[in-house]
């Protein structure tokens, strides 16, 4: 390790934060901390046990492990931003104090679109890069990660006028070299929005409709002569709203993503799963700023406010129970 390794702290030690944490402890040259708060207790006794279909069996022990980023008492060379996307402009409190707004690159690994504006709210001057990933990754119990083959990342920077784009460049190269180092697979790609809003594509369709339906995706496609036209609508609706902000999404995209799920295994959704455990689900960041944006572009989004306003009700009553 050098003499001033580069501090990295992730947030959000769901199966996502953990994998990349497993990654980023490949590298020798820095010094990983993480936030943990349901898997606490298990992370800070056995570390992260993670078996991959990519990468075999491994044990990861990080430097520190804490319930908030005050408890590790520094500022951070990188803040990765794992957690559920729900309430996100809570979060940037949660981190502040490991921000240094001159020095501290936050990476967004994350579900959604404009999962970025709470935190450029927040931290003005602060590098911040926004990653699209593809993991197939699960805890089935505290601190114990499965991974998949599936494994693919873009990454890009969420421009920032108070750094000159070398600063930013070099930033995200150096993150670059922290997933290159941990043998992951990702790309550096120069407008993620792009990726973000294809991937949100994808989301707002297959995530609201097998929860709703409490069906796979394939048994969704064939319950009705109406089930695939009203699929291509809610990914229309998506891409106009797309389109209107400038993200060059192509309409082609539908028949891309309705022939990859044809070819596919019957899959739900990580908002079915939330349901089905009884966890808030993802609904304002993959179909709340979609409808809000439209809403305010005067575009019609009549399918997709429709889904969103049941999923939030629906989010109403799991956060109630969750509470008694």
């Amino acid at each position: 390790m050098s003499s001033s390794p580069l501090e990295v702290l992730v947030y959000g030690l769901g199966a996502i934060g953990s994998f990349y944490t497993f990654i980023l402890s490949r590298n020798e040259d820095i010094r990983l901390t993480v936030i943990a708060r349901s898997n606490y207790d298990a992370v800070k006794a056995n570390g992260i046990k993670i078996t991959s279909q990519n990468h075999g069996e491994h044990h990861v022990q990080p430097h520190k492990v804490v319930r908030t980023a005050a408890e590790a008492g520094h500022k951070f060379d990188y803040i990765i931003c794992a957690h559920k996307a729900i309430a996100q402009s809570s979060h940037p409190s949660q981190v502040e104090a490991g921000v240094d707004e001159k020095s501290t690159t936050i990476v967004i690994i994350q579900n959604g679109v404009g999962n970025e504006v709470p935190f450029r709210d927040s931290f003005p001057a602060a590098t911040i890069l926004s990653c699209v990933t593809w993991v197939g990754a699960r805890q089935p119990q505290a601190g114990v990660i499965t991974h998949t083959k599936s494994e693919d990342m873009q990454i890009g920077l969420y421009p920032n006028k108070a750094h000159e784009v070398s600063i930013e460049t070099a930033r995200l190269n150096q993150f670059a070299s922290l997933l290159a180092t941990g043998k992951t697979v990702f790309s550096i790609v120069p407008n993620i929005q792009v990726q973000r809003w294809e991937k949100v594509v994808w989301n707002a369709a297959w995530n609201p409709l097998t929860t709703l339906t409490l069906m796979d995706t394939h048994s969704w496609l064939s319950s009705s002569e109406g089930a695939t036209p009203m699929t291509r609508k809610v990914m229309k609706e998506v891409i106009d709203v797309a389109r209107a902000l400038d993200v060059p999404v192509e309409y082609q995209l539908i028949d891309r993503l309705l022939d990859k799920i044809s070819k596919m295994p019957p899959i739900g959704s990580s908002m079915r799963t939330d349901y089905d455990n009884g966890k808030l689900m993802e609904v304002d960041i993959i179909l709340g700023y979609p409808v809000k944006k439209g809403r305010e572009l005067g575009i019609d989004v009549a399918t997709i406010e429709t889904l969103y306003i049941i999923l939030t009700a629906i989010n109403k009553r799991l956060e109630g129970a969750s509470k008694k």
